[in-house]
């Protein structure tokens, strides 16, 4: 293949690809690669992607082949394609499926593609450990408990496995979704939220049935939820990240579907009844009297026979819950998350126990489309005064980060923000709750921390949503599932470190549709020659990758102590 200059791919040796936004045939060239390659960055011009094995097998669970991947990417090359890719993506792609589990007559089962791959998996001492009887050359039987554990041993070892031993059925749970909420307006699912739910279900078949959707905070992954539910129809396990989230799911299940409020329990700290529809925490479940005891909320699983378990905000799944999900492989499972990135590093095992990426959509796709609010990002740097850079100087590491955050000249800034931003629906969130406490002194804005009740939180979040309050402080139990989609703008004062999840859920706070369709606000304060400003750059780096830029404000340095 020659030179074709309206080609918007360019492919690299190191299985890098760039993409050029603004080429007539870009947007059919992104298309096209979606399936198999990682998003890596997609600031203005050129974006980059990535083929790594993940991404390659995720696109083979999917069902795509690997002859369609070299073809896609022939055909979208601005200059010839590097051999070694193609040769490597069909390394890659072939290893998926010579590992397979079935079931027959009640048995589960691991099948080997050929005899050396038998002996070399079965001489693979974290493969051996769940690998039952060998009934032959090339099968295995394999206890039922161990089938996720085994599927993670496979994944490390390089040969996943193509998992078609299917699902069990859960307790029947006839429901529909409603084309008029209660509220008598119209409702439907988005073509992309429909999409979605079909790559999840896909028709009931065993490649179906369990995976992860990746879309941006408010393009409505609790939708994809009640469309897989409705394609299920049995009973379902639905696991989130705190009791807010809980009563969320739960409007919009009565709001949106013909379930009865009867068919719907919550399992928290404060009731913990079960029914056809089960609303949980992951903080309850992975809760223990000591760090030695045992999960006595584990029975929660076995409460019901569940059809379907629903993991909101996936990427937050604790250990405990990894661990038990890995007993749970015969139910379907579906994970919805904004982004997959784990700061402990462990994407590939929510590929092995949750299944593979089912699909994504880029966070500026959706924007273009309105579908959330178009955002810019602001950081504004704040030096501290000289004695406490002094301060931060003779402190020792640990310390020095919450010197940073909590410089006190960032009070002004976030009066100045407030005034800026005067008619506007203003969240504040910090890291620390000191720094907090002292911004609602300040302010006169009230307070959401870990220690308010829940009762106070859905007050406030109320009296936010009617209008009643202009602004709410929020400590990190406002990073997730916040539904207040008035909020246009968010100060961020202090953050977790460097941690790129928690840049993007916050930005997700604020990325509903606007009615009249401005943007949003996103400041973030950083006090320069500190730690902070090189966590700063980190946090950015997913919302960069997103094709967020973040344009700088810089404060004047402080007058010198006298």
């Amino acid at each position: 293949m020659s030179y074709v200059p309206e080609n918007a791919l360019i492919i690299q040796s190191d299985r890098s690809v760039l993409l050029e936004v603004h080429s007539s045939r870009a947007e059919a060239a992104r298309a096209a690669i979606a399936p198999f390659v990682e998003l890596i960055k997609s600031p203005e011009h050129i974006h980059t992607y990535q083929i790594s094995p993940l991404s390659i097998w995720n696109a083979r669970a999917a069902g795509m082949p690997v002859t369609d991947m070299i073809a896609a990417l022939r055909e979208h090359a601005k200059y010839p394609m590097p051999e070694a890719v193609a040769q490597e993506i069909e390394a890659l792609g072939s290893r998926y499926g010579l590992t397979v589990i079935e079931r027959e007559n009640g048995h589960l089962l691991l099948k080997m593609a050929d005899l050396p791959l038998a002996e070399l998996l079965s001489r693979n001492q974290d493969v051996f450990e769940y690998l039952g009887d060998r009934r032959s050359d090339l099968v295995f039987e394999v206890d039922a408990a161990h089938r996720g554990v085994l599927k993670q041993a496979l994944l490390v070892a390089g040969y996943p496995a193509e998992d078609l031993a299917g699902y069990v059925e859960g307790d029947a749970l006839e429901f529909q979704l409603r084309s008029v909420d209660q509220s008598g307006a119209f409702f439907w699912l988005r073509d992309y939220q429909k999409e979605a739910a079909e790559a999840f279900y896909q028709a009931g078949s065993v490649r179906g049935g369990s995976g992860v959707i990746v879309l941006p905070c408010g393009a409505g992954k609790t939708m994809v939820g009640l469309a897989a539910m409705a394609a299920v129809q049995e009973n379902t396990l639905v696991l989130t990240s705190s009791l807010t989230s809980v009563r969320q799911w739960k409007r919009e299940l009565l709001d949106k579907t013909t379930l009865p409020e009867d068919a719907i329990s919550e399992y928290s700290g404060q009731t913990k009844q079960t029914g056809p529809v089960t609303l949980a925490t992951y903080q309850i479940l992975s809760y223990r009297s000591s760090k030695d005891g045992g999960f006595p909320h584990f029975q929660l699983f076995n409460a019901r026979s569940w059809g379907l378990i629903v993991y909101d905000e996936v990427h937050l799944l604790p250990a405990p819950i990894f661990r038990i999900t890995a007993e749970l492989q015969a139910r379907r499972r579906l994970g919805l998350t904004a982004t997959l990135i784990r700061e402990d590093g462990k994407e590939g095992d929510v590929f092995a126990l949750i299944g593979p990426k089912r699909y994504d959509v880029p966070w500026r796709e959706l924007e273009g489309q309105g579908f959330i609010a178009a955002a810019e990002c602001t950081e504004i740097r704040v030096p501290q005064d000289s004695d406490r850079q002094m301060e931060y100087a003779l402190a020792d590491k640990r310390y020095q980060f919450r010197i940073a955050a909590e410089n006190p000249r960032k009070y002004d800034v976030v009066r100045s923000l407030l005034q800026r931003e005067a008619g506007h629906r203003i969240l504040i969130i910090g890291e620390y709750l000191d720094q907090l406490k002292h911004i609602a002194q300040l302010t006169g804005l009230p307070t959401v921390t870990g220690k308010t009740s829940q009762r106070e939180r859905d007050q406030l979040y109320e009296q936010f949503r009617s209008g009643a309050i202009s602004g709410l402080i929020l400590s990190r139990v406002g990073n997730f599932a916040l539904d207040l989609p008035d909020a246009d703008v968010l100060v961020q004062v202090s953050g977790k470190y460097g941690s790129r999840q928690e840049e993007a859920q916050r930005l997700g706070r604020i990325l509903r549709p606007k009615v009249d369709g401005h943007s949003a606000q996103f400041y973030t304060l950083v006090s320069p020659r500190t730690c902070e400003e090189e966590f700063a750059r980190h946090r950015q780096l997913f919302l960069a990758e997103q094709g967020y830029s973040y344009r700088i404000e810089i404060m004047d340095d402080p007058a010198p102590t006298p």
